[in-house]
């Protein structure tokens, strides 16, 4: 099979035909109101840093990566992780310093096969071309909703016998040269109604507590008297150096 890159700027028309890899992430995950407010910036704002993979035979998408540039130290990065990025890398009001990856996501048939390293390359050097010598990314763990109950800084701490991370895709960014930097504990913050998280999950809330739902890394907070269910996502924030 033979893959080539395209970015929004060269091909726009594959958003709409991407959607279908959306389909990889729990419901929740795509009820983040910083998404629905800011996501469309992205690819009007920056073209360039939006890209898919695709099969030159076919023309059929395996995967798409989605990045921006913002204003952020390297040495004190957001607790907020992911929506910082987007919410200051929209902005517009800051001159950027570095390229922080949003997501990459991988046709779910295609999962193991390797993709998720050439996207992680493939935004490398995009970053590396619009003159930016860091990458960093704010880490979703593909492991962690296995072990909701298991604080993020200690499941950061797993390893494998090789003194790898224990996570799959935290062991890709690492074996392409990045480094962990720290947990941004309130990566991402998804609220919504009881009945918006029962639409969501599947689920029933009989009472007010903290709940495990599928695809979650941490519990979810439900609140009946106030009719608000809240869940804060940790991320692991890595650094990639693009030279």
């Amino acid at each position: 099979m033979t893959h080539r890159f395209f970015t929004y700027s060269e091909r726009p028309e594959l958003r709409a035909r991407a959607g279908f890899l959306r389909e990889a992430w729990p419901r929740f995950m795509l009820e983040s109101p910083i998404s629905y407010d800011r996501w469309h910036l992205l690819y009007e704002r920056f073209g360039s840093f939006q890209f898919w993979l695709v099969d030159e035979a076919t023309d059929e998408i395996l995967a798409e990566g989605n990045a921006l540039p913002v204003r952020l130290d390297l040495a004190d990065l957001p607790d907020r992780g992911w929506e910082y990025a987007i919410e200051h890398g929209t902005n517009g009001d800051e001159e950027p310093t570095l390229v922080s990856a949003i997501q990459v996501l991988v046709d779910r048939n295609r999962h193991g096969s390797g993709l998720s390293a050439l996207m992680l390359g493939e935004m490398r050097r995009i970053a590396r071309d619009a003159g930016y010598g860091d990458l960093v990314a704010p880490v979703r763990p593909s492991l962690k909703s296995r072990y909701p109950l298991t604080p993020i800084g200690e499941y950061l701490t797993w390893t494998t016998e090789e003194a790898l991370p224990f996570d799959p895709w935290l062991r890709v960014h690492s074996r392409a040269g990045a480094t962990i930097e720290r947990v941004c504990a309130e990566s991402m913050i998804i609220p919504g109604t009881i009945a918006d998280w029962q639409e969501w999950t599947g689920m029933q809330f009989p009472a007010t507590g903290t709940y495990v739902v599928p695809g979650a890394l941490e519990p979810v907070e439900m609140d009946l008297a106030a009719d608000r269910g809240v869940y804060v996502e940790p991320n692991i924030w890595m650094h990639h150096r693009t030279g």
